[in-house]
């Protein structure tokens, strides 16, 4: 049997996933993060994207976070993420749509903290549509 790393992905609402994994791989901010068991310690922020988590014997759980804090021990994976979607409940219809909505939005925008939030919502919306996508290929 393959080592496994317990994984928990929680949003404020909602455990999203929690179980063991052969490997996780997440959007750190300086880029993809790959985490097998027994990785050294570590606190980080993530950045709007995909999780994906290898379960045992092979299956695939995606999950979308909007960014969040990941907390690596040997043994366990946290990811207290600002919002989290399991990749079957994304819609990309809608995503699409408030996408738009959002560049509606910067174009209207005039003070620069307008334009800094709406940036960001345009951001985690793209990560999200990518996802959307990704999940679609498999």
């Amino acid at each position: 049997m393959a080592a496994t790393i317990h994984v928990d992905v929680v949003s404020a609402e909602e455990a999203i996933y929690s179980g063991d994994a052969e490997f996780v791989v997440l959007p750190g901010e300086e880029g993809e993060l790959g985490v097998y068991p027994r990785h050294a310690p570590l606190l980080t922020r993530i950045r709007p994207g995909s999780v994906r988590i290898r379960k045992p014997g092979g299956e695939e759980e995606l999950v979308f976070v909007a960014g969040g804090v990941l907390e690596i021990q040997p043994q366990t994976v946290t990811v207290l993420a600002d919002t989290a979607i399991r990749g079957h409940d994304l819609d990309e219809a809608k995503a699409m749509e408030a996408k738009q909505r959002a560049e509606d939005a910067l174009r209207a925008a005039t003070d620069k903290q307008e334009i800094a939030t709406v940036e960001a919502e345009l951001a985690m919306l793209a990560a999200q549509i990518a996802a959307i996508r990704k999940l679609r290929k498999k």
